[in-house]
């Protein structure tokens, strides 16, 4: 008989330190989807929904696309939003059981209010329904702070290994490689969990440099042991005030547990030897500014305290203020700021006009300039290679391009979107190459698109929800001890 898989996911990376908390509107203007319309928006992406599709078609399996609901990053899931995402899922997963198996994929660092680990939760809903004896194997974004519930919840699951993530779809296919395995009975995975008492900061997450590059390698290296299914660093996501939260290592064997501890504790050995090099040095716009004009252009401005893959609201003109005052730089910046959209639109082409954008307490985040209205729209774009997250259809919502009298071009967007592709600009005939210094509102995400443009790339310490430095924030339920909070 031929074999059944039910596909699944609720994803979405919660800063328990934003104010706002997530709803159903966000999750709506984001990716929600079910049936025949997941297969089809996901079938050719680099997405791990694409590459689990992909593998299941191969091996002639019927898929069950029960449903995908991801939000872009931000506050807390709200309560009565987790619920009625929860209701959905299980509504569209009961009207197709029985099932064979089933394909997950949590992101890790889900937070709601009625459930502080989110996907643990969910992941054990899903457990209690389907049973012990049905394989659930799935997915996690490295950014993700793992829980005992998730691992217990779990026969396996197995992380992206890059950041930016641009081995989402081949992840996918590693996942469902297993499951197909596993339903053949050719594999027993077993899976091993050490959370390390350290947290590594979000700017030495980057997979193509030291310190992280040199993990990898290791982690690589281990996994080509004999009865090594999959190993996984989780480098943690510091912006979420949970008790799992820190870095971590999954490592799957064919029902091996010695096997996988050693290899984690190996791992483990690792990390904490090098831990100083995972905290690394901030760096301020103002040490910056002069070695900008001095690097070969166009040079990439990372804002890692709006990071919107964060969570962050991506508004706050903070850099944009230092390089109008600096002057002869000319600059692209991408706000999400409704307010100044719609300001924009009620105006035409080539009128000029002071605008104010940003709305923070910290008001060296808030900017007023006069400026030259360039274009008004829609603000849709397609991505069609890999790049972070994965996604092929993005909406802005209405957006407006203008130009201040520094020269500095901004462009305005009703949505939040993270900077992950370069369709966001040259959808609308921005030429990055013609700018001295982009600014991207992210830490690691937007190299995999700019960095085929910008010859230098430099990450700044800015104000925000996602400042670099994760010892200024107030946890109140993280474990304890973990470096660089405390000695170990």
């Amino acid at each position: 008989m031929r074999l059944k898989v039910a596909v699944m996911g609720i994803t979405h990376e919660s800063n328990t330190f934003v104010k706002e908390p997530t709803t159903l509107r966000q999750f709506r203007e984001g990716h929600w989807m079910k049936g025949e319309a997941l297969l089809n928006e996901y079938r050719g992406a680099f997405h791990e929904l694409g590459g689990m599709i992909e593998v299941l078609e191969q091996e002639g399996i019927e898929i069950v696309p029960v449903m995908y609901a991801e939000a872009t990053p931000g506050g807390i899931v709200s309560t009565v939003t987790y619920e009625i995402l929860l209701q959905e899922l299980f509504t569209a997963l009961d009207s197709a059981l029985p099932v064979d198996g089933c394909l997950v994929v949590p992101h890790g660092a889900g937070v709601s209010e009625s459930f502080r680990d989110m996907d643990g939760h969910w992941l054990s809903l899903v457990r209690e329904k389907l049973g012990d004896g049905i394989p659930i194997i799935g997915t996690l974004d490295p950014h993700g702070n793992v829980s005992d519930q998730m691992i217990a919840s779990t026969n396996a699951l197995v992380a992206y290994k890059t950041n930016p993530h641009i081995d989402q779809r081949e992840t996918g296919r590693l996942a469902a490689k297993l499951l197909v395995s596993t339903l053949k009975k050719k594999i027993r995975p077993l899976q091993h969990l050490i959370q390390l008492p350290m947290a590594i900061s979000i700017e030495q997450q980057f997979t193509g440099k030291a310190p992280c590059k040199s993990l990898y390698a290791l982690a690589d290296v281990l996994s080509r042991q004999q009865g090594i299914l999959s190993v996984s660093i989780m480098l943690g996501f510091p912006y979420a005030d949970v008790e799992e939260m820190g870095s971590s290592i999954i490592v799957v064997t064919d029902d091996d547990e010695q096997l996988a501890i050693g290899t984690g504790k190996t791992l483990e050995a690792y990390m904490m030897v090098h831990k100083q090099e995972f905290f690394g040095l901030k760096q301020d716009i103002e040490d910056l500014l002069p070695r900008i004009e001095k690097s070969e252009k166009p040079v990439l401005l990372l804002d890692m305290g709006d990071n919107v893959g964060g969570g962050a609201p991506g508004n706050s003109a903070y850099l944009l203020k230092a390089l109008e005052a600096r002057g002869k730089i000319r600059s692209f910046i991408c706000l999400c700021d409704p307010t100044a959209v719609q300001l924009a639109t009620r105006h035409a082409v080539g009128d000029t006009f002071e605008m104010v954008t940003g709305d923070h307490e910290d008001l060296t985040m808030n900017y007023t300039s006069r400026v030259k209205l360039l274009y008004t729209g829609d603000g849709k774009f397609k991505e069609t290679v890999p790049r972070h997250g994965g996604q092929v259809n993005f909406d802005m919502g209405k957006i407006a391009l203008v130009v201040t009298s520094a020269g500095n071009t901004i462009m305005l967007t009703s949505l939040r979107v993270p900077p992950f592709s370069l369709k966001q600009l040259t959808s609308f005939n921005i030429m990055p190459e013609e700018f001295d210094v982009l600014v991207a509102k992210g830490v690691n995400a937007p190299i995999a698109a700019y960095a085929t443009v910008c010859k230098t790339l430099l990450q700044v310490n800015t104000p925000g929800v996602t400042c670099a430095d994760m010892t200024r924030f107030n946890y109140m339920n993280r474990r304890r001890p973990i470096f660089p909070f405390e000695e170990i």
